[in-house]
């Protein structure tokens, strides 16, 4: 078994959709990043690719590659997932947590739980995102940026 930890921050600007686990959520405020800059998708990633020491998402998907600018997070996910099943390891688990003062997650979060559980082909009881606020504290309570961090726990695939 191996336990990777993601974390990501991403500034919030105007102009921008906010995408953050795959969904497209209504504010007036985006996520300034070179892909689609979801948060949530990056530290997820992040935390697979950590759980086996093959670097991070910055090495696999470079911000100075053109063919990832504005990349829907979800393809890379996908990506990370073939990456990890060619290790011959699976999912067991993650736990998220996004990190934001506004807007509100909790309408969100059974669509973005859902989608993450689809492309890491897991049940949704395997996938945990929760959402909290600083408390006006900081970058995230100043609304300007959004963080997520996410712990994951990944098992070798066990023949059937």
């Amino acid at each position: 078994m191996r336990i990777g930890l993601g974390f990501d921050v991403h500034e919030l600007v105007e102009n921008r959709p906010l995408i953050i686990g795959g969904v497209q959520i209504p504010f007036t405020k985006g996520l300034l990043g070179h892909s689609d800059a979801d948060v949530l998708l990056h530290a997820i990633m992040d935390a697979l690719l950590g759980a086996l020491a093959l670097g991070d998402i910055g090495t696999h998907f470079p911000d100075t590659d053109t063919q990832y600018k504005d990349v829907n997070s979800m393809v890379l996910l996908e990506q990370v997932y073939q990456t990890i099943q060619a290790q011959q390891y699976q999912v067991v688990n993650l736990d998220c947590t996004i990190l934001a003062q506004q807007p509100k997650m909790k309408p969100y979060i059974p669509l973005m739980r859902q989608k993450i559980a689809d492309c890491l082909k897991v049940p949704i009881n395997c996938v945990s995102v929760k959402a909290t606020t600083t408390e006006h504290l900081g970058f995230v309570g100043r609304e300007e940026g959004i963080a997520a961090q996410t712990v994951v726990l990944l098992d070798t695939v066990h023949q059937k």
